[in-house]
């Protein structure tokens, strides 16, 4: 299964998110591969130092930040491996595109705040361009970095606002603004396997999980 990690905007924490499903994905026996598109490398870095501290399941990360070499490598090579997660930099750039016409699933990850949703749009009409040439992609929006209070009405707000854009599904798994996330993911490990786990940030992740997956179990 091949997905997405990617918006237009940058500054959702789409890498975070991609190096956690990557790992959780691992963690459950499948042969991942994570394929870094964006430039700056910090998904493949974040790998690389999992690969240093020599952390098992180890997990198979590339770095093609040209679109062309992005489509070429992941038709050839993405087959070999259950998943492919691939993470597109913060821009309407041709890797993104080319991502998600290779893709089954598109997380879109987003912000509970003005200038993020409003970027949505501007996501929603790239898919537009996407799906008038290919079928069968889905495309979940995701909330990230939500605020803690269950009855947040900037959560909410956001929630109703996403609902509303058509090319999307919205995935109601939000992922709190935890410090869990981001100092894992800077270690190249899994929120399950801190040392002190924040069990709050694993549920939120496995409750994430399930939704993004769920094609694949649906089509089993």
């Amino acid at each position: 299964m091949i997905v997405l990690v990617g918006n237009t905007k940058g500054g959702v924490g789409k890498t975070t998110l991609a190096v956690q499903i990557a790992i959780a994905r691992a963690c459950m026996g499948r042969d991942v591969w994570l394929v870094d598109g964006d430039a700056q490398g910090t998904a493949a870095a974040a790998i690389q130092s999992r690969a240093d501290a020599e952390l098992a399941p180890a997990i198979a990360c590339s770095l093609y930040d040209d679109a062309r070499q992005l489509r070429t490598q992941v038709s050839q090579q993405g087959k070999k491996y259950d998943d492919v997660i691939l993470d597109v930099g913060g821009r309407d750039t041709a890797a993104l595109r080319v991502g998600l016409m290779l893709a089954d699933v598109a997380v879109v990850p987003f912000a509970p705040k003005g200038f993020e949703l409003w970027a949505m749009q501007d996501m929603a009409k790239v898919l537009d361009v996407i799906t008038a040439e290919r079928d069968g992609l889905v495309a979940y929006a995701v909330m990230n970095k939500a605020e803690a209070r269950r009855a947040s009405a900037d959560n909410a707000e956001a929630a109703n606002v996403v609902r509303e854009i058509p090319q999307f599904t919205y995935l109601d798994a939000p992922l709190v603004d935890r410090k869990a996330f981001a100092s894992a993911s800077s270690s190249g490990i899994g929120v399950a396997e801190q040392s002190s786990p924040d069990r709050k940030a694993v549920a939120e992740l496995e409750r994430l999980m399930l939704g993004v997956f769920q094609v694949e179990t649906e089509g089993n």
